[in-house]
């Protein structure tokens, strides 16, 4: 029987419980394993004996390994290839951000460097969205709290990571114990980051958008919509079919309620597709009853499979126009990092990145900046 993540909390605890000991202990491990992590368990001090006996038996410090490491050209972004227990591979991003760069509301941007790591949630994807180079490796299996956490613990010894966005490999609400589990790992002691400065990205999986806020409240929740009218989106996100456009709305219209947070929603750019005048006025319609930023994403090219090509700038500027002059939309487009590495948004796919020459694009408004406008 494979020896389970020292991260995964729900496992640990309930070993711990069952043994009779105090759980107050787990995040004294953790943080030994965060900042020693070659030790072998007799290493961490100051644990009852029955918990290194434990621990021997049934936990692993961790339970993947960083297989390759590439860094993009401008030097601010790093793709993580891990290697999994289970022999599979998924990818993380970190994005290194500087705030004191421009100005935000016509004054100085507040704080300096920072770092923002885009995580996997599965190997694989299902939803099956044709735009999307994951989508093309299809599912192969949910990933475990641990191994979700376990990113984020490769990740931080290169870089401190200030922000978690759930936007690499697979559907995050398709594995939604996992999901919860992780988030609130990274939320307590000692990695202690705000759940505000966490962000789940969904297509719409709407019985998980029903109980998110309750489950894990103050998260950012961003949704992959990509168009304005039902029947686009099941063109080109074929489980669109299973979350009909009017019964999403309805549910982001409760979490919102709810939470009282703004949702941002994500629209990638499809040349001839989804980019038209008409499209954005019937995106501003769609969202006027809510409090929402739009980021417009350009479309990342991913080799032959694709069927689709990037709209123009003048295109997204004249999308982008709209939904803020006619609708009061706030509006972002994303400037798009690390592409040179296939780590750029829908790119997430294990293999090696190949090494065209694309030209690195500037710094992208994150999620943090955006939540201070």
């Amino acid at each position: 029987m494979a020896l389970k993540s020292v991260f995964d909390s729900s496992v640990i605890r309930a070993e711990f419980d069952k043994a009779g000991i105090n759980n107050r202990f787990i995040p004294l491990i953790w943080k030994y394993v965060i900042q020693n992590p070659d030790c072998d368990w007799e290493d961490i001090p100051s644990l009852p004996s029955s918990a290194y006996t434990l621990l021997r038996a049934k936990f692993k410090a961790s339970t993947s390994v960083v297989h390759s490491v590439f860094e993009s050209n401008d030097g601010v972004t790093t793709k993580l290839l891990i290697k999994l227990q289970n022999g599979a591979f998924v990818e993380s991003v970190i994005m290194r951000y500087d705030s004191s760069l421009g100005k935000l509301n016509g004054k100085p941007r507040p704080g300096g460097p920072r770092s923002t790591l885009c995580v996997s949630s599965q190997v694989g994807c299902k939803m099956g969205c044709t735009f999307c180079a994951t989508g093309t490796m299809g599912f192969k299996n949910n990933l475990s709290s641990g191994e979700i956490v376990e990113q984020l613990v490769h990740a931080s010894r290169l870089s401190t990571i200030r922000n978690i966005v759930f936007m690499g490999m697979g559907e995050p609400l398709n594995n939604y114990s996992s999901l919860v589990d992780a988030i609130r790992v990274m939320t307590a002691s000692p990695f202690q980051i705000s759940p505000r400065k966490i962000t789940v990205s969904t297509v719409g999986i709407i019985h998980a958008i029903n109980k998110l806020h309750n489950d894990v409240p103050n998260l950012n929740l961003a949704v992959s919509l990509h168009a304005p009218v039902q029947d686009i989106r099941c063109q080109i996100m074929p489980a669109a079919r299973a979350f009909p456009l009017e019964k999403l709305m309805n549910a982001l219209q409760e979490y919102q309620k709810k939470s009282q947070q703004k949702i941002f929603i994500e629209y990638i750019m499809l040349d001839g597709v989804n980019d038209e005048e008409q499209h954005a006025h019937q995106l501003g319609k769609l969202l006027e009853p809510f409090q929402v930023v739009v980021n417009l994403i350009p479309f990342n090219p991913i080799g032959s499979l694709s069927q689709f090509i990037t709209s123009t700038n003048q295109k997204v500027t004249r999308f982008q126009k709209i939904l803020r002059d006619i609708y009061d939309i706030r509006t972002t487009v994303r400037k798009e990092m690390g592409q040179d590495i296939s780590g750029a948004c829908g790119q997430l796919v294990v293999n090696l990145p190949d090494k065209r020459s694309i030209s690195n694009a500037a710094p992208l408004t994150d999620i943090e900046d955006i939540r201070r406008q």
